[in-house]
């Protein structure tokens, strides 16, 4: 079984103070970007649609949400589509709207695989605000 690993995960965006996220424990240490993607998202979707915050903060911008300091607030309170979220998000990411920093090494592509160090630090720096689902 392979050993799980931590890993930090920090936003950047330009222009805005550098945040750190939170901390996500992976099943292995090989991961692809689009594995990161996907499991960041769906952890943040995941925690949002449990808890039912007010403000939800994630990668991508819900549709029909309004900015606020911290996140977004949705217009209509709902459940948000996981896999919708994840689908925008992996967009984003081959338009170049977010870069993929593992340890200050980009990653290109989605299927591009890294391996992961304990304590590792995954940076997704936002080029643009984004919308989703």
């Amino acid at each position: 079984m392979p050993a799980r690993v931590a890993v930090t995960i920090v936003d950047e965006t330009p222009g805005v103070a550098r945040r750190a996220a939170f901390t996500l424990t992976l099943d292995g240490a090989r991961v692809t970007a689009r594995e990161l993607i996907e499991r960041r998202v769906r952890h943040e979707v995941e925690i949002y649609n449990r808890q039912k915050p007010e403000i939800f903060e994630g990668l991508i911008q819900p549709t029909d949400a309004e900015r606020t300091l911290n996140g977004w607030r949705l217009k209509n309170p709902r459940v948000i589509d996981a896999d919708r979220q994840v689908a925008n998000a992996c967009d984003a990411f081959r338009r170049g709207r977010i870069l993929l920093l593992v340890d200050d090494r980009q990653l290109a592509t989605l299927d591009e695989d890294v391996t992961l160090t304990r304590d590792a630090e995954v940076c997704f720096y936002k080029l643009v605000p984004l919308v989703g689902g």
